[in-house]
């Protein structure tokens, strides 16, 4: 007997999505599987990484600890909804500009926990920059032109 299969609605980057998934699949694998978006990346599967980080109703969230059914009839953004008619967004250019990316991993749930900071239009000081962004692992860069790329943006001096 196979598991029970739940019909489930999301808005995902301005796009409907209908899809059918049993109640245990996560938020991520279900963008992965069931919606072909494969940007957010799958790390550490326990929320710690942020590799998996999207926007839900405008908040960021491990997509790894969410369940596709707690996102019915919401609003999710992934890092595929960034760029707009193939220009890339002020911050996916901001990274590029600063280099702030090397193996690439990290790069989706960064540039999603970025899109938050930038988009609650209330001031950020570096230390709270800081401190936000390391909620987000990478291994590669040691983070410092990602935060450049960041303050630019806040800033208002990219895009």
């Amino acid at each position: 007997m196979g598991a029970e299969r739940l019909a489930l609605a999301f808005n995902i980057n301005g796009v409907d999505h209908e899809v059918e998934v049993e109640a245990r699949r996560t938020l991520v694998d279900t963008l992965r599987d069931s919606c072909g978006l494969t940007g957010t990346h799958i790390g550490c599967e326990h929320g710690v990484c942020g590799a998996c980080t999207v926007l839900l109703d405008g908040l960021p969230v491990r997509a790894c600890l969410m369940f596709a059914v707690q996102a019915d009839g919401r609003r999710i953004r992934t890092v595929e909804g960034l760029a707009r008619n193939g220009a890339y967004s002020a911050l996916q250019q901001a990274f590029h500009d600063h280099h702030a990316l090397q193996c690439g991993f990290c790069t989706p749930g960064m540039l999603m926990l970025a899109t938050w900071l930038v988009e609650r239009g209330t001031p950020v000081d570096d230390d709270e920059l800081r401190e936000v962004m390391a909620s987000n692992l990478c291994r590669c860069t040691g983070y410092l032109n990602i935060l450049k790329a960041v303050r630019d943006v806040l800033d208002g001096e990219s895009g």
